[in-house]
């Protein structure tokens, strides 16, 4: 072969060879699509006169909601990007974490009352509870597969919403006292955004809120703004931490056993290894952590009610996860960002702006505003639009799954296979790993590819 082409595929190797580590090289990613997008929306927004202020409180609202869709995207990983498990159960175990957290923290003299236990006992406690919930579902539901499996755990899920608006438990009595979930009108607790004041009185924190506090005051951003982001930014640590413990998980032998089961389990169970309790074990920690993720998210309320923990709510994390790519933690945390950022809260920027620039009524129908479009009048359309916004975020969403399935049905991060055993053994050795390089295979008597 000609030279032009061994130097093309030492170029290659150099690209998938590089000397980056796969983290380095992720962080930069995320980094990188985060920022653009900052940039974007902040630069379209000055454009077009928005104030810094809404434009603060926009960019803090992505972060929060990309965080938590990340969170829980990460737990949803572990159950069905490595290990094969099809829970669509997620909002339940969400509950099953927010409400014990609730109860445990809430004041001995409200209605329902609680235990008033501090805050971390609470958070704890919920992540327990998810996860003895998700043990109890473990144990019959693991014993269907696949479709059988998600039916399963939607029904589970049903079943918990129900059950917290269910007579027997929105008010019983032990001991004299009123405890229950509140039913319909849900309960009300210590929400953990409480501790951001907290910290803030402490002398490293509190210098570092000072600063913020101060440098909001000079953009015209509101205290309210910055009291967000900074819960904003523990929520950004939890992401941090959940990231790095899946991928310690996902790349030990436990987390290769986990992507053998997800390949064949009857093959892995062939060679002597206990699928059952290693999905229940899977299963424990995935449903830990999304109960401890829908703590974080209901953090900032001090009021939870089953409203939150529809079924749609599961549907917008798998979303989230599809257009990331299962399977991936990295992907998982780029859909919940994408997601965010621009089918769940991009909308309403726009809206804002159009808002800012344009007196656009709504007309009643969309027949209505086609009527008028045909009389030459656009504004009526996008009036519509707007006022039909939350409708249309849905058609959106749909469009953009459509289209994914079609062209990237991996997702975006989808493509990249994590290997389960521990060596790659479809990685071709190279001079600087011991190997033998083309000209000396050929030396050599040995095979090359040309």
């Amino acid at each position: 072969m000609s030279d032009d082409r061994t130097t093309g595929d030492g170029l290659l190797d150099g690209v998938r060879e590089s000397d980056l580590p796969q983290w380095a090289t992720d962080l930069g990613l995320i980094a990188g699509i985060v920022l653009a997008t900052y940039v974007g929306f902040a630069v379209l927004g000055l454009l077009t006169g928005v104030s810094v202020n809404a434009i603060a409180g926009f960019l803090q609202t992505v972060t929060f909601y990309a965080a938590v869709y990340a969170l829980v995207a990460l737990a949803l990983n572990l159950h069905w990007g490595y290990t094969g498990l099809f829970n669509i159960g997620v909002a339940g175990f969400m509950a099953v974490g927010v409400y014990t957290m609730a109860i445990l923290t809430a004041a001995p003299d409200g209605s329902p009352a609680g235990l008033g236990l501090p805050i971390p006992i609470g958070v704890v406690g919920g992540m327990i509870a998810a996860a003895l919930v998700g043990f109890v579902a473990a144990l019959p539901a693991l014993r269907v597969r696949a479709d059988y499996f998600a039916i399963v755990t939607l029904g589970l899920s049903e079943i918990i919403r129900l059950s917290l608006l269910s007579g027997a438990l929105r008010s019983f009595e032990i001991g004299g006292t009123e405890y229950g979930t509140g039913g319909g009108s849900g309960i009300r607790y210590t929400p953990v955004d409480s501790v951001i004041p907290w910290l803030l009185e402490r002398p490293v924190f509190g210098f570092v809120g000072d600063q913020l506090f101060a440098l909001g005051t000079i953009l015209g951003i509101q205290p309210s703004v910055i009291q967000g982001a900074l819960y904003t930014g523990v929520l950004i640590v939890f992401v941090v931490a959940f990231y790095l413990l899946l991928t310690r998980i996902t790349y030990s032998p436990f987390g290769r056993l986990l992507k053998a089961i997800r390949e064949d389990e009857l093959a892995a169970r062939s060679l002597g290894k206990n699928t059952d309790r290693t999905k229940i074990i899977v299963f424990m920690v995935g449903c830990g952590l999304m109960g401890l993720a829908g703590i974080l998210w209901q953090g900032s309320r001090s009021l939870v009610s089953p409203d939150s923990f529809m079924p749609i709510v599961t549907f917008y994390i798998f979303v989230a996860l599809i257009v990331g790519g299962e399977g991936s933690n990295t992907g998982s945390v780029i859909g919940g960002f994408a997601f965010a950022a621009f089918l769940w809260e991009g909308p309403r920027f726009i809206r804002t702006i159009v808002r800012t620039h344009a007196d656009v009524r709504a007309p009643p129908t969309i027949y209505d505003a086609f009527v008028a479009l045909g009389g030459g009048d656009p504004l009526a359309l996008v009036g519509y639009m707007i006022g039909t916004l939350d409708e249309i975020r849905f058609i959106l969403v749909g469009v953009v799954l459509i289209l994914l399935m079609i062209w990237r049905p991996d997702g975006l991060l989808g493509h990249r296979k994590e290997i389960a055993a521990a060596t790659d053994l479809s990685r071709r050795p190279t001079a600087t790993d011991g190997g033998q390089t083309g000209e000396e295979a050929a030396t050599t008597g040995g095979e090359t590819d040309e």
